[in-house]
């Protein structure tokens, strides 16, 4: 009973969390602003994405979380890289 009040606490917070990040998105001054708005959303999404799969009960979200944290990590890596040198691959 707890659990579920704790789970919909923590979607709703998340969920704000990520709202607040799309904002900082759209509004950031500068583009490191925007990166670092956009790696913040991808941990908010897989956070979401783990909330459901505890809602649920099932391990397959996991597996989509997990994913979406390497696209992630691997997207910000290379958004970074060519902000700083001007391309990805050298």
């Amino acid at each position: 009973m707890i659990i579920g009040y704790a789970l919909d606490f923590a979607t709703l917070a998340v969920g704000l969390a990520l709202l607040l990040c799309v904002w900082r998105l759209v509004r950031g001054p500068e583009v490191t602003d925007r990166v670092l708005a956009l790696d913040t959303m991808y941990i908010n999404f897989v956070a979401l994405v783990v909330l459901l799969g505890l809602r649920l009960g099932t391990a397959l979200f996991f597996e989509a979380a997990l994913l979406i944290a390497l696209l992630g990590f691997a997207s910000t890596v290379a958004l970074a890289r060519y902000l700083s040198r001007g391309d990805v691959i050298e």
